[in-house]
């Protein structure tokens, strides 16, 4: 299966798990939850999908990679310890808590997550002296005499024998106590979680083209090739940083990243194409709509690998500039609520609006802390309760320096501080939907309703800040393509099936 079908598999496995019955008791005891096995080759974003399930599920998060751990650091070091059997005393050996187990209870002591995800990657390459205690962790759950808590799910990572020399078999009954899932790379599925992520438009328009070089891996006595999803994601923050600084991206970037000669190469030369249409095209020109004929003309001659990379173009334009809105969105509506909390409170002059203040920016930098701690807070929730901190440390400083004095006073200002941000906010809908218009209006003149159409619709679909600007704010040309492209769909798979009906 592909890695977002994975990641539905494991989240319907920890909701199982952390499912409790009438009396408060998990249904699945600790000892009877097969511990999840994802085995798959590297770099295909085994890791970054337990970070998506910790944040989508809000539980903590402990990783290890198990390959940095000795036999003593997984399980504990060894003390003597007296014990009496029968009226006779005897020296016993007992061991201390492992590292691994003892980070899961620190991490419930500092934030407080009763429930969480033990995640163990490269399970199965531990060292031979650490095999015989990992295999009666992942059975018992256990290192020595200490469990891991209730609540805390187990989910281990690895990669098969191909890829690793040092991968360890397990046999049938080891097999049996484990809920393995088998994962391939998957360009189509990868690309969600890239255009959420926000992967550089160059990278996305070339592996469209090329979809071959997504990943690839080439392991032989003479070399090691490989191309991965965790190489094409790390070479997107540096292009972005790089083109944020001014620092020229080369082919000697591209080869620490795409460890392939060949594959390396030619991205290096499509991103200099790209660059250059980016610059050729006047983009912004087409998405204000006032774009010359000449640019008409060329994009309509162009060939295919060229109007692919234009719509690209257009699409990663418009698709930044609605993740910024829905970003911000989200922040605002998270404000509205903690504005009315603070109305609430306001309405007393019991206490100052200074003090009501400070206690609410001191709550949300605590949990800010808390759920970066535990792993369960996303880039959204993270800039949502910065943007508020932000928000009211401005608001602090503001009527301190205008001397207000009382609580009505105070909120009133807020308030209308609030609803100045929020009218700013609204005028970019117009401003976004105005792009889109002459997008579809660009395509239309250029393309007509054929298939770059299909690729314009499909992708602002599919991409998921896009979807989601779409749905709260509307587009009507991109419903009546949808509309249109679907019943030309059904209308060529009726006209082929009454074609093999014919035959």
């Amino acid at each position: 299966m592909n890695i977002k079908e994975a990641k539905e598999q494991i989240k319907n496995a920890i909701l199982a798990y952390i499912t409790k019955d009438e009396f408060g008791q998990y249904k699945i005891p600790i000892e009877r939850q097969r511990p999840v096995f994802l085995i798959g080759a590297p770099g295909i974003g085994k890791t970054a999908v337990m970070e998506q399930i910790a944040q989508e599920m809000n539980l903590g998060l402990v990783s290890y990679s198990m390959t940095h751990h000795t036999r003593q650091s997984a399980l504990g070091l060894p003390f003597i310890k007296k014990e009496e059997y029968e009226g006779q005393e005897y020296r016993i050996s007992e061991y201390t808590m492992s590292e691994i187990l003892a980070s899961v209870y620190k991490l419930k002591k500092e934030t407080g997550y009763e429930e969480g995800i033990l995640f163990l990657d490269e399970i199965n390459c531990v060292s031979e002296t650490l095999a015989p205690s990992m295999l009666q962790f992942l059975q018992y759950k256990t290192f020595g005499t200490h469990h891991l808590p209730q609540g805390w799910i187990v989910v281990t990572a690895g990669n098969p024998p191909e890829y690793n020399r040092s991968v360890r078999e397990y046999d049938i009954v080891t097999w049996d106590r484990l809920k393995r899932i088998d994962v391939e790379p998957d360009f189509d599925a990868w690309k969600e979680y890239a255009y959420k992520k926000g992967i550089h438009g160059a990278i996305m328009s070339f592996l469209e083209i090329k979809k071959q070089f997504f990943y690839v891996v080439e392991v032989t006595a003479e070399k090691k090739e490989f191309v991965t999803a965790r190489g094409w994601e790390d070479l997107s923050e540096m292009m972005k940083l790089y083109e944020e600084n001014a620092i020229d991206i080369d082919l000697k970037l591209m080869e620490q990243y795409i460890q392939n000669p060949q594959i390396a190469k030619e991205f290096s030369i499509y991103y200099d194409l790209y660059r250059k249409y980016q610059s050729d095209y006047q983009i912004q020109d087409i998405l204000a709509g006032c774009e010359g004929e000449d640019i008409r003309t060329r994009a309509a001659r162009a060939a295919l690998d060229e109007r692919l990379s234009l719509l690209g173009l257009l699409l990663d334009t418009v698709d930044q500039s609605m993740k910024e809105f829905m970003i911000k969105d989200a922040a605002i509506l998270e404000n509205l609520r903690i504005l009315k909390f603070i109305k609430a409170n306001l309405s007393t002059e019991f206490t100052s609006y200074t003090e009501i203040l400070g206690n609410y920016i001191k709550e949300e930098d605590k949990k800010l802390s808390i759920g970066k701690r535990a792993g369960s807070l996303s880039k959204e929730a993270e800039y949502a309760g910065l943007y508020t901190v932000q928000f009211l440390e401005k608001m602090q400083a503001e009527l301190k320096a205008r001397r207000v004095s009382n609580n009505k006073e105070a909120f009133a200002y807020i308030k209308s501080s609030y609803d100045q941000e929020v009218e700013e906010h609204k005028i970019k809908i117009n401003r976004i939907k105005d792009n889109l218009t002459h997008l579809f209006a660009f395509v239309e003149k250029v393309y007509g309703r054929d298939h770059e159409m299909l690729i314009v619709v499909s992708e602002l679909t599919v991409r998921y800040y896009c979807s989601q600007f779409i749905s709260k704010c509307g587009c009507e040309e991109y419903f009546k393509n949808n509309d249109e492209l679907m019943f030309y769909e059904k209308r060529q798979q009726l006209l082929e099936q009454i074609d093999e009906l014919g035959q």
